[in-house]
């Protein structure tokens, strides 16, 4: 066979239904059998969103997502792609597609060298060194991505697509991942005997390894408060009496102020980043004398960034089974406080609640000055801006059950941790540590093409919005229905606290003049909805959702909301600024 044909029955043999990018010269011949082979090229408005829908599709299905692109600059757009679903530890195949090896060093037209593009932000960089090894790397970088649990890249000079050769389809290899070591299995057991005040992370690898029963088993054999890794909101059910929400920022503070309490954590599947963990809500919360017993798949990941009594390298469901089967027969200390803890967890949970509840707008002097100042506006259809924590508390209300939810960077799209509950896994996506703009649209686009019969929704600010709102033409012209919440608050709010905080109000290149999103969207051949009535925030959801499932309708949602702001991401990002020349003296 050829090496496209090749090429492309190894992606078959993995399975590969759909691919992300936009159409090149650099692997037309391969192209042109992609529909007979069961393939559907979904073309995109611009790579980087084509990164990110393979990232939502292989977070939603467990498996693949795969993109491709025309060599040069097609390929250099997925950059920030990529970094994104590496921090997800998504397993998407980027497919990169290079100058020919007759004329490279030659500086031809769309020449780069694409592999040192993407070093830092895949497990494996497959390079095809000759035609006849085309399936060979192929297959290697499906199995890669998959056994790694990160982006991998196959990078394959245009020329090789040509020729003949005779091929052996490489059969997919799945690990078979284990529980970890017996010896550190029965150390960690032999801690949560012990173990007073038990809390559980449920992290990302919970949701990766399908392990949410499993962490239910073990939390309800403990009686231990279940709190999320920050932004893995869906790795355990929020209707289960041990949910607790999640850590970091903007998180629930129910869990904060439990996990303060333990004397012994289980981190099930976290890798424990630095992020993740930061003092919130002036709270300094992490227990500086538990015991820490760590699982994670990757080993290089155990007591990196927190001081570990228990290292497990394993598969977060097959380690949590363990636990709970070392423990079943045994009589633990905390069994006599089940009762005591469990009230406990109840009433903080419900006094967040009712703090969120009354946490209608932000109180700082410069929110209540914006506050004061838009009440004096008016926006777009003459109704009043609103603010945006009672905005999240309606959305939260108006979600459907198995809804999937993307959230950009951003401030008030960072503030909705606190509201966004899940019952079911892969049900969340967000930037996570790479904290791109312009992720989550794309993503829930992704999302949408793996899971097609849940609805799916997605969070952008309206900075955030500006870099990706073009992908809405996608979802018309392929007919991939999804509902994107914009939130109009006509600013780069996240940067612009940092200038209220830190820089006397001094605004540089914060502000926001926009048109009307939802009137952009219907001349793209979407819905558009603008909202700036309270009452209108969850029939506007309802009504959107209800025409993505039953009429396969795009709909943008735009919110016309306050400047308020809530807490800066970090408060030790930035320092006082020192001025020392004459012409700088009132820049501080």
């Amino acid at each position: 066979m050829t090496p496209s044909e090749a090429f492309v029955e190894t992606m078959v043999a993995n399975d590969v239904t759909n691919i992300f990018g936009i159409m090149g010269s650099a692997f037309m011949d391969a192209m042109d059998i992609f529909a007979p082979a069961g393939i559907r090229l979904i073309p995109v408005v611009h790579e980087q969103g084509a990164g990110h829908m393979a990232d939502g599709f292989s977070r939603v299905s467990g498996t693949h997502g795969v993109v491709i692109g025309q060599n040069g600059p097609g390929i250099s757009n997925c950059v920030t792609a990529i970094a994104a679903a590496y921090w997800a530890h998504s397993p998407v195949v980027i497919i990169t597609p290079e100058t020919g090896t007759m004329t490279q060093g030659l500086g031809g037209f769309q020449e780069c060298n694409q592999l040192p593009m993407f070093q830092e932000f895949t497990k494996y960089q497959g390079h095809v060194t000759h035609p006849h090894r085309m399936a060979e790397y192929t297959g290697r970088c499906f199995d890669r991505a998959l056994s790694e649990m990160g982006p991998t890249q196959l990078n394959i000079p245009r020329d090789y697509f040509y020729g003949e050769s005779t091929y052996d389809i490489p059969k997919p290899s799945r690990l078979d991942r284990g529980a970890g070591g017996e010896q550190s299995l029965n150390e960690a057991a032999d801690l949560l005997a012990t173990a007073k005040f038990p809390v559980i992370i449920s992290g990302g690898g919970v949701v990766m390894g399908d392990a949410v029963e499993e962490c239910k088993a073990l939390a309800e054999r403990l009686g231990a408060p279940v709190v999320n890794s920050y932004l893995h909101n869906d790795s355990f059910p929020a209707s289960h009496e041990l949910w607790c929400g999640p850590l970091g920022y903007q998180g629930s503070k129910a869990a904060m102020k439990l996990i303060a309490q333990a004397d012994v954590v289980i981190a099930l599947g976290s890798r424990l980043g630095p992020f993740g963990t930061l003092p919130q809500h002036g709270m300094d919360y992490w227990p500086k004398e538990a015991k820490i017993i760590q699982i994670d798949a990757d080993n290089k990941m155990l007591g990196l960034v927190k001081k570990i009594s228990v290292g497990i390298c394993g598969d977060a469901k097959a380690a949590a089974i363990a636990l709970t089967e070392r423990l079943a027969g045994r009589t633990l200390d905390c069994d006599a406080t089940i009762a005591e803890r469990k009230d406990k967890i109840c009433a903080e949970k419900m006094s967040w609640e009712k703090e969120l509840d009354e946490w209608t707008h932000e109180t700082d002097a410069f929110s209540l000055d914006m506050i004061k100042e838009n009440a004096e506006e008016t926006p777009f259809s003459g109704g009043e801006y609103l603010h945006p924590r009672q905005v999240l508390r309606e959305l939260e209300k108006a979600m459907p059950e198995d809804v999937m939810v993307s959230t950009d960077i951003g401030n008030i799209n960072s503030i909705a941790n606190s509201y966004l509950r899940f019952e079911k896994p892969r049900s969340f996506f967000a930037a996570m540590s790479f904290g791109n703009c312009g992720y989550a649209f794309p993503t829930i686009i992704g999302a949408k093409v793996a899971a097609p019969e849940r609805p799916a929704v997605s969070y952008a600010g309206d900075g955030a919005w500006g870099m990706s709102l073009m992908e809405t033409m996608t979802c018309v012209r392929h007919d991939i229905p999804v509902t994107a919440v914009v939130f109009h608050n006509r600013q780069w709010g996240a940067e612009k606290k940092n200038q209220v905080d830190f820089y006397d109000r001094r605004f540089v290149a914060g502000e926001l003049d926009n048109q009307s999103f939802a009137e952009i969207a219907r001349a793209m051949g979407a819905e558009g909805i603008t909202v700036d009535r309270l009452e209108d925030v969850g029939p506007a959801l309802k009504k959107a959702i209800d025409m993505q499932m039953n009429e396969g309708k795009t709909t943008i949602i735009e919110i016309m909301c306050t400047r308020e702001l809530g807490d800066p991401f970090r408060r030790d990002a930035l320092s006082t600024p020192v001025r020392h020349l004459e012409k700088y003296k009132d820049y501080v």
